[in-house]
Formats: C-alpha cells, sequence, structure tokens
C-alpha cells in the first residue's frame, strides 16, 4: 500500500502558491514540491493530489490520499471529479482526505 499525503495553498486568490507532496511505501519515500506564480488554493491542493498519483509507476497499487482539503475530499466522495473527467475539464473554474482511491 501506498501513502499520498498532500497540501497545496496560494498566497491570495489568485497569488503566488505552491504544493508539497510525501509518498510513503514501508520505509520508503518521497517527496515533491512545485509551485506557480499566479494561482489559485483549490488548483494547488487538486494539483498536489494529481502530481502524486502521476508519480507512482507501477499500476493497480493500492493508494489511500490523505488532504487537509475539503474541496479535495468532496471532489472525489461527492463525484465531482468524475464529471469532471468526463466534460474533459472543459468550462471548469477550479477552485479551492482521507479519499482512498
Amino acid at each position: 500500500m501506498i501513502e499520498l499525503y498532500t497540501d497545496g495553498a496560494s498566497s491570495g486568490n489568485p497569488g503566488p502558491g505552491g504544493y508539497g507532496i510525501i509518498l510513503r511505501s514501508g520505509q520508503y519515500y518521497k517527496e515533491l514540491s512545485g509551485g506557480y506564480r499566479k494561482t489559485t488554493n483549490n488548483r494547488m491542493e487538486l494539483l498536489a493530489v494529481i502530481i502524486g498519483l502521476e508519480a507512482i509507476k507501477k499500476q493497480g497499487q493500492q493508494v489511500v490520499v490523505y488532504s487537509d482539503s475539503k474541496y479535495v475530499i468532496d471532489s472525489v466522495e461527492k463525484k465531482w471529479v468524475f464529471g469532471w473527467v468526463k466534460k474533459g475539464f472543459q468550462g471548469k473554474k477550479m477552485r479551492t482526505c482521507g479519499c482512498v482511491f
């Protein structure tokens, strides 16, 4: 099992912001981070999860995602993300868990 810890933030909305990620599996872990000059809090929260999931090289792994973002949690639990994918994220304005994928 892989644990994915995520966080994202921005100073201002929009404003400068970034994300941080920790991937952990047993005794192994990897840290990732990134940032943008003009972004939103919600974008950074979601991007942290997306980048973290993309960093997992082997498909079919069980992943537990931990997030303090209500937006991230709601996007999965309320199934918003599946509608976004179906529409190709067209017309979506990104705004600001223990979610299991």
